[in-house]
């Protein structure tokens, strides 16, 4: 078939290269003039596997409240009267239960397991480099508290057989040794050894090329203004460079994608949670991090990516808003400086912020719609990196009307209704 894939994403472009290997005609759209240039540009820098987990849980709404009183707060709302906007809070409220997380963690772990296997399929096949490292991730615990209550966690983990290492600080310290220099900061930890890192800005751009070098074909630069059906079925694609027409249509656009749906009768609940991150150069090898470390208190990861720090965090409910604000420049700077004091520069850091495609439940919505010939994959959140060579191969068997490697019935838009 002539798949059209709108979006260029680490989605995207990680859909179009599954399908093209499925040996579809593929065409990628994308109103940026280079791949990975929106979400996918600065990210948090973790291909977290095992801490793939819902951002809605038991405690989260009472938790929310304590955040948005912190001065290095982790959770920003910026009230507004926006109805998608209050629906989605209130679909995450109900998904704010013991029941709810579980299923929801469960789901996000089976795709991002599955996501760990596909990306290492495809360097052993192709080689691609984007600043990889597989040295595991710490989630560090700066109060008992904290530490007390990962059970739910790792129970989750040993149920889809995710190995995990409960850390005391010198356990914490022997993963990322930079660490002793700050020993009083924190009282253990959580290891995820399967854990990866990686820039996906890097691989995006990277996998594009090989996407081109396979066939496939991108218009970038191109907006797309909305779409046409029919009896049941996409028939165009409208945008300001002309119509687009295909046999199947792959809607990634990230946070994007609802408006683009709704004209067609379709409500899919993901909202733009806005992050910022960092990008810092290192400056003392020994006091930088050597893999990610999860401040757990301000929700904050830090990364090494080659010769730089990545620190990524913040969840701001500011609608479609894209602008700098300085406060959460200060808790990103705030959480590098305390636990890796000497390890990078943070006056040379370049600042950034993108919008991240959330779901209520934090599940990913991959695959069919009630349009015979249109798909989706998108609401990753915070996990389109871990989850998109898994997504995207998903998303290729289920165009190609083969049965997915992993279980798919529970991701799809038919679970809103």
């Amino acid at each position: 078939m002539k798949v059209l894939v709108l979006g260029s994403g680490v989605i995207g472009v990680t859909s179009a290269w599954y399908l093209a290997q499925a040996g579809h005609e593929v065409v990628v759209i994308d109103r940026q003039e280079g791949a990975g240039r929106e979400t996918s540009f600065a990210n948090a820098g973790q291909l977290s596997y095992g801490y793939s987990s819902p951002w809605a849980g038991p405690g989260v709404p009472m938790k929310a409240v304590k955040w948005l009183l912190m001065h290095h707060r982790p959770f920003v709302f910026w009230p507004r009267p926006d109805p998608e906007m209050l629906t989605w809070l209130a679909r995450m409220a109900a998904n704010c239960t013991e029941r709810a997380y579980h299923r929801n963690k469960g789901r996000m772990v089976r795709v991002a397991e599955y996501s760990r296997l596909a990306l290492a399929e495809l360097r052993a096949a192709t080689g691609i480099e984007f600043d990889h490292r597989a040295q595991g991730t710490v989630q560090l615990f700066r109060t008992q508290a904290q530490l007390d209550h990962v059970g739910g966690d790792t129970a989750v983990l040993d149920e889809y057989g995710v190995p995990w290492e409960l850390l005391d600080p010198e356990g914490c310290i022997a993963s990322e040794p930079a660490l002793a220099r700050v020993r009083d900061r924190f009282v253990g930890g959580l290891r995820l050894p399967q854990d990866e890192t990686g820039d996906a800005f890097l691989f995006t751009q990277r996998l594009a090329e090989l996407a081109r070098g396979a066939g496939v074909t991108f218009h970038l630069g191109v907006s797309v203004a909305g779409i046409r059906a029919e009896g049941g079925r996409v028939t165009a694609v409208e945008t300001d460079h002309g119509d687009f027409s295909a046999d199947a249509y792959v809607a990634a656009l990230g946070s994007h994608t609802p408006a683009l749906l709704r004209p067609l009768g379709l409500r899919l609940p993901v909202y733009p949670i806005k992050g910022y991150s960092l990008t810092l150069p290192v400056t003392e090898e020994a006091a930088a991090p050597v893999s990610t470390v999860m401040d757990e208190t301000y929700k904050i990861a830090i990364t090494r990516l080659g010769t730089r720090i990545r620190v990524g965090g913040t969840a701001e409910i500011a609608g479609f808003s894209k602008s700098l604000r300085v406060p959460r420049r200060e808790t990103l700077e705030h959480s590098v400086r305390d636990l890796f004091p000497e390890g990078g520069d943070i006056a040379a850091a370049q600042f950034w912020t993108g919008l991240r495609p959330m779901t209520p439940d934090g599940t990913p919505v991959i695959g069919g719609t009630p349009l015979a010939n249109l798909f989706t994959n998108t609401g990753h959140g915070t996990l389109g990196w871990t989850m998109a060579c898994g997504s995207g191969r998903v998303l290729a068997d289920i165009v190609s009307g083969r049965a997915p490697e992993i279980d798919v019935s529970d991701l799809g838009i038919a679970r809103y209704g």
